[in-house]
């Protein structure tokens, strides 16, 4: 052994160490908690069996039953949200995996001005957005002489409009990731242009693309101010139907609100995880096959 390795560290330094360690354990701990700890007690209350959710007073599925019974429930979340989430969603991943396609094709000066007009809709106060889409609305509407435009389709319209931006944040960065030179090598094989992007292009970026996709469904999901004004009188997705309902104690919209979200928690836990071990094990096959 060297003088080196002989020489014994310090207790300072194993304090020292075993501190920082401890603190970075405890900070990480506070912030999953932070992150965690709403959506868990969400799920507690959405098995409450008080319907005004201020204490615990027993264990009850209804309200996830009530999810279906209560009409108008029903309706916001199967006919409007959940349809618009996942239209929107399929729509906007399109055309901003398309749009992050051709902007990474421009110059460095291009690509820069595309970039910050994409992220002026993200920038924007959705207030402003959803004022500015129900004044055009209302103008085409009057072009096209529609007495009552706002509905099903100006809603999904607008889904698609706020969501498509940040699909193409999503995609961007892993498009910078791949050789800029597959998709000339793809054509040079033989590929027609539309084949090297399916076939090249599409499966190098696909993560960026999940993800974006899996964004663009948040988004949706989660929008309510954009919606409000954009949607007509007996139009309401899940989070105007909340809006309309919660200061009524006998609706139990808060208690239902807890079922509803606790599924799309699940869900989307899910949906992570299978994604995540798929992907594993593609990694592990893709390892294997080049040992």
């Amino acid at each position: 052994m060297s003088k080196a390795e002989r020489i014994p560290i310090p207790t300072s330094q194993k304090v020292s160490k075993v501190a920082k360690s401890i603190l970075k354990v405890s900070f990480m701990s506070l912030i999953l908690f932070l992150m965690y700890f709403p959506l868990l007690i969400i799920i507690i209350m959405s098995f409450n069996s008080d319907i005004t959710e201020t204490e615990f007073l027993g264990f009850t599925l209804d309200w996830y039953k009530e999810l279906i019974n209560d009409e108008d429930l029903f309706i916001a979340i199967f006919q409007y949200t959940i349809p618009v989430a996942i239209i929107s969603t399929l729509i906007s991943t399109v055309f901003g995996t398309l749009a992050a396609i051709g902007i990474n094709s421009l110059s460095k000066k291009r690509r820069k001005q595309m970039i910050m007009l994409n992220n002026v809709p993200i920038l924007n106060a959705d207030i402003v957005t959803g004022i500015f889409l129900f004044l055009i609305f209302r103008v085409v509407g009057e072009l096209l002489q529609i007495d009552y435009i706002l509905g099903f389709w100006t809603l999904l319209i607008s889904h698609v409009l706020f969501s498509t931006p940040f699909v193409v944040l999503s995609v961007l960065p892993k498009l910078r990731e791949i050789d800029e030179n597959m998709f000339d090598a793809a054509l040079d094989l033989g590929c027609t242009p539309r084949m090297a992007l399916i076939k090249v292009v599409v499966p190098s970026i696909s993560s960026g693309i999940f993800s974006g996709a899996l964004l663009a469904l948040t988004m949706s999901i989660d929008d309510f101010v954009i919606s409000y004004f954009v949607v007509g009188s007996g139009v309401k997705n899940f989070s105007i139907w909340f809006y309309t309902n919660r200061k009524l104690a006998h609706t139990g919209a808060l208690p239902k609100a807890c079922a509803y979200n606790s599924l799309v928690i699940i869900i989307t836990l899910v949906v992570l995880l299978a994604y995540n071990i798929i992907k594993a094990q593609k990694n592990k096959k893709m390892k294997g096959k080049t040992k």
